[in-house]
């Protein structure tokens, strides 16, 4: 197969050796199907194993490539199972899946190893094997059209088999990415998808496929709504749990007991937490300075520009590793979103020159978030990412290490859109907050609540719900809080780099 087409199909064939595995822990767990159904069955290596694990089972297999369906119908035959198999080639986002598994009478064993590829990897190819476009996760606005709209096409096929059920009872065993087995059972446990029981057996991906990738094992029972909690397992072979994720009103936690006994520091941050500049053009945007004072791009040539419109620049990296002195510069071509760039030309020509040399790569920007706006357009921009003093955390790496951020040669520092921040006015206000974060208290319940094998363990969302009233008090730092709320009742709209929330907030959960 090309390496376009694997790239576009998510083509990592699973070896015999591991679909016994999975196929013999179905079996210890209880399981006698009379129906194994494989709806992208490869070249059949689970119906294979299936074979001898479930000797009275029918084999029902389903295939988009056709050399793959004639390649398991042979090893279907070596395994002397012809007369109780069948493969039918079929495209999955075509198939009805309603109609395939009310046709399939008995206890029903849905086996697979689904693409593992995103909807944008295979867009960039220029792939077509997709599903009908649908915005099927109910996403609104701006979550619509940037990284939250970007799905696991495995994702969208669990879903597409759930729903086929109808709440029928049979039991799952797919191979998939563990960040998309755990986004589909939070999809499932939200929409009634009448989970009875569900579990993570963690596999090697690199042994198995080469494949540098946290994976696993999801397998679960369908029929009743059982409890929204999935033991995890650290391997195939491993008969008991080491954690136990589960749904926490409508996010899903890492640790499920821990979040119980901690779930009281949670409510709604009374800052506001934002993410930093983004501008998707780095090698243009993005600075950096010699030694001797000069600014150059980041491919060495240097560069003849005003002061008016360059900003120091923390990287997520920089961080996570507790670096505060910012290496980098950043171009910042707006102070708000929308605002005219227009002015740069009058301010500043060369540096309006210099973007206007590279216009091009503006132009080329795949984001439909930047359609329709202004030349060299920014994202996560407004008078917040003026303040003088901020509280800093990447959003990729798994340390919650929170960075107090001061001016640099009197001018604000700025981060990467992989940051998270929050604004202040006042440098002892900053250095409060970020003693309340990184207080052993808030950081066992931040390991509550994050995957650390997520690809950003961090998100806004995740950090406001910090109730960093409640965390203060225990921690020990109550009295400075108080503080801090006394003070800011001077803080008005006037002012929205601090932002902060007088009224009692609800809890989310």
């Amino acid at each position: 197969m090309r390496a376009s087409s694997k790239v576009e199909f998510g083509d990592f064939q699973t070896p015999i050796g591991l679909a016994r595995e999975v196929c013999e822990l179905v079996r210890r767990l209880g399981e006698n199907p009379d129906v194994v159904v494989e709806p992208t069955a490869g070249r059949g290596a689970f119906l294979v194993a299936a074979a001898n694990e479930f000797p009275n089972a029918a084999l029902r297999g389903w295939e988009i490539n056709n050399e793959y369906v004639t390649h398991a119908t042979i090893a279907l035959r070596a395994a002397d199972v012809s007369a109780r198999s069948s493969m039918t080639c079929q495209d999955f986002f075509t198939c009805d899946w309603e109609a395939v598994l009310a046709a399939q009478d008995g206890r029903l064993l849905i086996l697979g190893n689904p693409p593992w590829v995103t909807n944008s990897g295979v867009a960039a190819i220029n792939g077509t094997n997709l599903p009908t476009k649908e915005n099927f996760m109910g996403l609104r606005g701006i979550a619509a059209r940037t990284g939250k709209s970007n799905f696991d096409i495995s994702e969208w096929m669990l879903i597409r088999l759930l729903r086929g059920l109808r709440g029928r009872p049979a039991t799952l065993a797919m191979l998939c990415k563990t960040a998309t087995a755990r986004k589909f059972l939070r999809y499932a446990w939200q929409n009634d998808g009448r989970i009875a029981s569900a579990a993570l057996y963690r596999i090697d991906a690199a042994e198995h496929f080469d494949a540098s990738v946290d994976a696993c094992l999801l397998y679960l029972r369908t029929g009743f709504a059982g409890p929204q909690e999935a033991d995890i397992y650290p391997a195939i072979s491993v008969r008991e749990p080491v954690s136990r994720i589960g749904l926490a009103g409508e996010e899903l936690v890492a640790d499920i007991s821990a979040y119980r006994t901690l779930r009281h520091l949670e409510g709604l941050s009374p800052f506001r937490w934002r993410s930093g500049i983004k501008h998707d053009c780095a090698a243009i945007m993005e600075l950096v300075r010699t030694p001797d004072g000069d600014v150059e791009d980041t491919a060495g040539q240097r560069l003849d520009l005003e002061a008016d419109y360059i900003f120091p620049l923390l990287k997520c990296s920089d961080l996570a590793n507790g670096r505060t002195i910012a290496r980098r510069l950043v171009i910042v071509t707006q102070r708000f979103v929308g605002e005219d760039t227009g002015a740069i030309a009058d301010h500043a020509p060369r540096t309006w020159n210099y973007l206007q040399t590279h216009r091009d790569r503006f132009q080329a920007r795949k984001s439909s978030i930047y359609k329709g706006r202004v030349p060299f357009a920014l994202f996560g921009i407004g008078e917040y990412a003026f303040a003088p003093w901020k509280v800093a955390v990447s959003g990729l790496h798994r340390s919650g290490c929170f960075q107090v951020v001061g001016p640099m040669n009197g001018q604000p520092v700025f981060f990467d859109d992989a940051s998270y921040y929050l604004s202040f006015e006042r440098e002892g206000d900053a250095r409060l907050v970020a003693d309340i974060l990184n207080s052993p208290l808030c950081q066992r319940f931040l390991a509550a609540l994050v995957f650390p094998d997520s690809k950003r363990p961090f998100t806004v969302d995740l950090l406001q719900r910090l109730n960093l009233a409640v965390i203060a008090s225990e921690a020990g730092l109550g009295l400075r809080w108080q503080q801090l709320q006394r003070s800011s009742y001077t803080i008005t709209a006037n002012v929205p780099q601090t932002e902060f929330v007088m009224e009692e907030l609800p809890r989310p959960v």
